[in-house]
């Protein structure tokens, strides 16, 4: 049984997409679903999330670990890198031996480390450029998971993301769907009993190509071009932020 779980990562691990007004800033996410089950019947059990919006693998790093390790989990879960794969001159190979680094420090600790791939996103065409990029990244991932013992969460592996249905309006980010699936996968992975059921999408209803227009050319005014605005400007989504849960502390179980 896990009693100090920490999760360090961007907005996917902050849980940007799972709406929550109840919750520090505004999210619940995959994570905070994934320590409330480890809540359950153990009161000595505490959790903190370090994850930010907006981060680059680098800042993640420079920013979250040193306090992660100063927390000594015994479970720990990282993302990082997304918003470099969408930036066209990052060095995947470059940043992802900063990211083994941090890897082998955290597992020399003795925590169990949950590591994740990239989603496939094939079915999108706007994203489905970075496909190689992501593959790159991936594989990277999974040799570091292997060289130092930590679990992966493969979600280019879970066909089920490729469903536009478990995707926020923005297209980046999971919404309370796409979020409670990982919740369960990643309890499965780390074989974790649990009470949480994704919720059957049904058959996908079929748009026409005018539909599908209407919605891209919405995406590009509502989500692409203030994203394009805030890499102009040198600004992140992020920006006066602070992790939703900076220290570990007690979760309370919720439906």
């Amino acid at each position: 049984m896990f009693s100090r779980f920490v999760a360090l990562g961007d907005s996917f691990t902050e849980g940007v997409g799972d709406d929550d007004p109840d919750a520090p800033n505004g999210v619940r996410g995959w994570a905070d679903r994934v320590a409330e089950q480890l809540a359950h019947g153990h009161d000595g059990f505490a959790y903190a999330n370090l994850a930010i919006r907006g981060r680059l693998l680098q800042q993640v790093l420079d920013e979250q670990l040193a306090p992660a390790l100063e927390m000594k989990p015994d479970l720990v879960t990282m993302y990082a890198g997304g918003n470099d794969l969408m930036r066209p001159k990052a060095d995947i190979d470059a940043l992802c031996d900063d990211y083994e680094a941090a890897v082998e420090q955290l597992a020399a600790t003795g925590a169990t480390v949950v590591l994740f791939t990239g989603v496939d996103g094939v079915e999108d065409p706007i994203f489905r450029r970075m496909r190689g990029r992501t593959a790159v990244y991936n594989e990277h991932v999974r040799l570091i998971a292997a060289r130092h013992g930590a679990l992966v969460v493969d979600m280019w592996a879970m066909r089920e993301l490729r469903d536009r249905r478990l995707w926020s309006a923005d297209r980046i980010h999971l919404n309370t769907a796409g979020h409670v699936i990982i919740a369960a996968t990643v309890l499965d992975t780390l074989d974790v009993t649990h009470d949480i059921a994704p919720t059957p999408l049904g058959e996908a209803v079929v748009r026409s190509r005018k539909q599908r227009r209407a919605e891209d050319l919405r995406w590009a005014r509502e989500h692409a071009l203030p994203w394009v605005r805030r890499r102009l400007r040198g600004t992140s989504s992020g920006d006066g932020l602070t992790p939703k849960r900076p220290s570990l502390a007690p979760i309370t179980p919720r439906g």
